[in-house]
């Protein structure tokens, strides 16, 4: 399926019937009703399945296809688009791996599946330095999210941690790279 034949989550004129409860911070609480960031992480997961070798020249969004354009152009053995997830308070989604240093905190998913009513299955990703190195400092010390070592994430590697999630939930993805985590060998 090419972008073009993919229906947009943007085309829907009126928002659906979709409000979850849930309350607490950054859950479903209010807000977000419309089923944006399940489209757009369905795209990712159909972008990864299809992961065919073509070159496409808009690299800046979600939708890019094939799997290898975001970011990187041309790079042809990615097997991953990397993304956020932002609740409605504005707090980036976080979610634990396990081991490195006994800081195991993430703010990087990989989808690896969707089914019901927009129900995920994401693999947590690690956040990984230029040089290979886990960045640990994720989370500062009131449990926020450090922005000063977030910037210093260049790559990612796969944790054998997933956490299924209610994508009504979130108002907002972001697609931050392509990558090649080596789980489709």
């Amino acid at each position: 399926m090419s972008f073009e034949e993919m229906e947009s989550p943007f085309d829907h004129t009126e928002p659906t019937s979709h409000h979850h409860g849930g309350g607490g911070s950054g859950g479903c609480s209010g807000g977000c009703t419309l089923d944006c960031v399940c489209q757009v992480v369905r795209a990712i997961k159909d972008i990864q399945d299809q992961a065919e070798e073509e070159c496409e020249a808009c690299t800046s969004n979600c939708f890019v296809e094939p799997l290898g354009d975001l970011g990187v152009r041309g790079r042809r053995d990615a097997d991953t688009r990397v993304f956020t997830l932002t609740h409605k308070n504005g707090e980036l989604f976080k979610a634990l791996f396990r081991g490195h240093q006994g800081k195991c905190v993430s703010v990087f998913f990989r989808v690896e599946e969707i089914f019901d009513n927009c129900c995920a299955t994401l693999r947590v990703l690690v956040p990984l330095r230029k040089d290979g190195k886990t960045v640990v400092d994720i989370m500062d010390t009131h449990g926020k999210v450090n922005f000063a070592e977030l910037c210093e994430v260049r790559d990612w590697g796969r944790s054998n941690s997933c956490v299924t999630v209610d994508l009504h939930c979130f108002c907002a993805v972001q697609c931050i790279a392509d990558v090649d985590l080596e789980l489709c060998d």
